[in-house]
């Protein structure tokens, strides 16, 4: 097998010194047009690869991203790392991907391997870490940006989704079908984004000057997702409502699935909302009505924010919104 051409062997062909054919491969100092094109067609020709790893050693940058996510089976998640590909392929950035299984105290240890590693800087899917290890993660001195959590630090920055607008705009359309006792069913284990979605459900409700009924809104504690939906369909029906809004799709698929088990049609009986706009929302009967998330695109802004940072820009936290998606889940209230 061929040994690979060095920037020594490109030097020799081309006739220059070592440090112009590095010159003209970076694009930076004092080399004239001409040269810097035959050299680069030279490079062409024989083969040439830059060393990535040399380069990083004086850069002082490995031109990487550690990417933590919950798990790589959540739909969410699946959308939000394509985006954070994406972005990062096209800027010359390759990536890392760990699971934490939405265990906060994994989530810090696989950041601490990132920065064993030399990552350039870490992004975090639905992180726990912010609240618990803040002054931590300021220790790893890289810039660790966390989607869907807003936590404040030294080198912490956020992008989310406005959970409080999406479940605005998810009540609002409720309310103009004509319902008025609409049930919310929360998450258990996410109680930042919960308070945000359900003060978007109270705010909702205000605007309308319908008065919130405490027994139309529930926590339900699950094993997981598709159980609390299970669960808050049965904790909502004494309290007869003619609508439902899910704190995520999973949870709205879990209520569908009972409301079938007990014979409820949805939405002829009870119309269902959900919020995230997973690919099962398509696939379900009927089809959900929901709060699509922007999922690509937060994990592009987050590798654009990277980006930023790694330059030394100013960046503030980002909160992008939601978007209505009418299916067929939601109907007029039937009384």
């Amino acid at each position: 097998m061929p040994s690979p051409v060095s920037i020594k062997d490109l030097a020799t062909a081309a006739g220059v010194s070592h440090s112009t054919v590095s010159r003209a491969i970076r694009g930076a100092g004092r080399v004239s047009a001409a040269t810097r094109a035959r050299i680069l067609t030279l490079a062409r020709e024989m083969g040439y690869y830059p060393n990535e790893a040399a380069r990083s050693l004086v850069m002082g940058r490995t031109k990487t991203i550690g990417v933590v996510v919950t798990t790589i089976g959540d739909p969410f998640v699946t959308q939000v790392v394509n985006g954070i590909e994406d972005a990062a392929h096209e800027a010359g950035y390759s990536v890392f991907l760990s699971s934490s299984r939405n265990q906060a105290d994994r989530e810090m240890a696989v950041v601490r391997v990132f920065r064993q590693r030399r990552v350039d800087a870490v992004i975090v899917t639905s992180s726990r870490v912010g609240s618990l290890y803040g002054d931590a993660l300021a220790e790893f001195g890289v810039p660790i940006v966390l989607i869907n959590s807003q936590h404040e630090g030294r080198y912490l920055y956020s992008i989310a989704v406005d959970d409080t607008q999406g479940a605005e705009l998810a009540v609002e359309h409720l309310l103009q079908l004509g319902h008025r006792r609409i049930g919310h069913i929360g998450s258990e284990t996410r109680s930042v984004s919960c308070k945000r979605r359900k003060a978007g459900y109270r705010q909702a409700l205000a605007r309308r000057a319908v008065t919130p009924d405490p027994s139309l809104s529930v926590l339900p504690q699950a094993a997981n997702d598709l159980s609390a939906g299970r669960l808050g369909l049965e904790m909502l029906l004494p309290a007869n409502p003619s609508a439902i809004f899910a704190y995520n799709d999973v949870i709205a698929i879990g209520a569908l699935l009972e409301a079938r088990k007990q014979g409820i049609a949805i939405p002829d009986q009870v119309s269902l909302m959900g919020f995230d706009d997973i690919e099962a929302t398509e696939f379900v009967t009927p089809t959900l009505t929901t709060v699509r998330q922007p999922k690509a695109d937060m994990g592009r802004a987050a590798v654009e924010m990277v980006l930023a940072l790694l330059k030394g820009d100013e960046v503030s936290n980002r909160w992008l919104p939601g978007e209505l998606v009418v299916r067929e889940s939601t109907t007029a209230c039937p009384w």
